[in-house]
């Protein structure tokens, strides 16, 4: 649909000053960095999004209702820092409810998941014109990979994000985001290709790919191939690493896991969200796996790499979630051995099965629960750092500060270490000595290994 205001007093300009602000996951973060470049190339100034400027893109979060509510806040914000700015709205929560973030003072422009390679243009217009328009399409619409170009510059010095697909059509019970993002869209594997190697030729040394369900790339094409997109870019020259965002337990299994181990440019590191230790409430959420299933994947990493990464989400406080139930996630924590956990409070999503269900978890049970998983998670990640101790891991260096440099190992601890003429385009052999910090500190074993920079 497309809404219209009223023409409003004033001339439109041809350069503008314009700031960016970005909520929740990386492929948000890589949908900004590509709107940044577009429009710094049109010839318009980028800003810091707290300084005073000509128009505020806000890409905005809805996978809870605390990230509406964040979205809300900084559309506010920015509306008090310049009354007299353009503010344009786009992501999930733009996608989801267009006449409540409309109706917000101050935004003129609202466009969906789908149509960020049109904010430009919207928002020349608007200069031009002074009409504010909504631009989003039903979710059952959204059935095209939006190119936003090829991404030249990044904010880290070695490591880059790469959108490999968009969509999802797993629809777990308590997820909005199949609804926002439409279903599965996969890129081109010569589009790829092409952008992983700008970026290596740039000096960048590892390639992050993302996309909101990695796992599904190839899926709208019949089959998924995120396994043949991994051989591609592995066999490419130089010495550099590839990262996985994520992948979904939903779509692969010990036996997919197993075929991906094998490219030696794979990081030891995996994000692969669990939600729920419970068997009853991963059939409730609509997951499609069990809890040993899970832990089959687990040890297949765990015997390739004892010390592999695997980091995960977990949802506590989902509707019928029992007092046993909640305790089996504590003790996934523990027989996963993750690395990090992000736990989330159970949000209800308008429009989304969980949100029917009987049987909600009462607001201070959720809380405690949380509170309890979040210490647990605590815990084992210092049981991880403890056991990674004294161990040597390929680390890469991404800034300084403070007579520091921090960085992340292959199997993505955060390493911290004395700066002593530290290259971001160089892996180092960094032995890790304790928890430091949000990681750990650690000691660089002499020089670079021979060849880590092909440059």
């Amino acid at each position: 649909m497309v809404l219209h205001r009223g023409p409003a007093s004033g001339e439109g300009r041809r350069a503008m000053r314009v700031a960016f602000h970005t909520l929740g996951c990386k492929v948000n973060q890589y949908e900004t960095e590509a709107l940044r470049e577009k429009f710094s190339r049109a010839g318009h100034m980028i800003v810091h999004e707290d300084e005073a400027a000509d128009v505020y893109v806000i890409n905005t979060c809805t996978v809870t209702s605390l990230a509406d509510r964040k979205s809300r806040q900084f559309i506010r914000r920015s509306r008090k820092r310049n009354p007299e700015a353009v503010i344009a709205v786009t992501g999930c929560y733009a996608q989801m409810k267009p006449e409540e973030v409309a109706s917000i003072e101050g935004v003129e422009i609202v466009a969906g998941t789908d149509e960020k390679s049109s904010l430009l243009p919207m928002i020349e217009e608007y200069m031009r014109n002074h009409r504010g328009a909504v631009a989003v399409r039903p979710y059952e619409e959204l059935v095209r990979y939006e190119d936003l170009g090829v991404i030249e510059a990044m904010e880290s010095r070695s490591r880059a994000f790469v959108k490999i697909q968009e969509g999802c059509n797993r629809f777990c019970s308590y997820c909005v985001i199949p609804y926002a993002r439409g279903n599965v869209r996969s890129r081109g594997e010569s589009e790829i290709e092409e952008e992983v190697r700008g970026l290596l030729d740039r000096g960048y040394r590892e390639i992050v790919l993302t996309g909101i369900n990695t796992a599904l790339y190839g899926a709208d094409r019949g089959s998924l191939e995120i396994d043949g997109l991994l051989g591609r870019l592995n066999r490419l020259e130089g010495n550099f690493r590839i990262r996985l965002s994520s992948l979904e337990p939903t779509v692969i299994d010990r036996t997919y896991v197993q075929r991906l181990l094998r490219y030696d440019k794979l990081c030891h590191h995996l994000h692969l969200s669990v939600q729920s230790g419970s068997d009853h409430v991963l059939t409730a959420m609509n997951r499609g796996y069990s809890r040993s299933d899970y832990l089959d994947i687990v040890n297949v990493l765990r015997e390739f790499d004892p010390n592999y990464g695997i980091t995960t989400d977990i949802i506590t406080g989902f509707p019928s979630e029992t007092e046993e139930d909640f305790l089996d996630s504590v003790r996934m924590v523990q027989e996963a051995g993750f690395s990090r956990v992000h736990v989330f409070k159970y949000s209800a999503r308008e429009g989304t099965k969980a949100a029917r269900m009987d049987a909600q978890v009462p607001g201070e049970v959720r809380a405690r629960r949380s509170r309890l998983l979040t210490e647990a998670a605590e815990r084992q990640a210092e049981r991880f750092f403890e056991r990674s101790a004294g161990e040597s891991r390929q680390t890469l260096f991404e800034q300084e500060e403070d007579g520091m440099v921090s960085g992340y190992t292959d199997n993505y601890i955060k390493v911290y270490a004395p700066a002593q003429n530290i290259s971001f385009d160089r892996f180092y052999e960094v032995k890790l000595c304790r928890k430091y910090k949000d990681g750990m500190l650690g000691e660089i074993a002499g020089q670079e290994r021979k060849g880590e920079n092909n440059g």
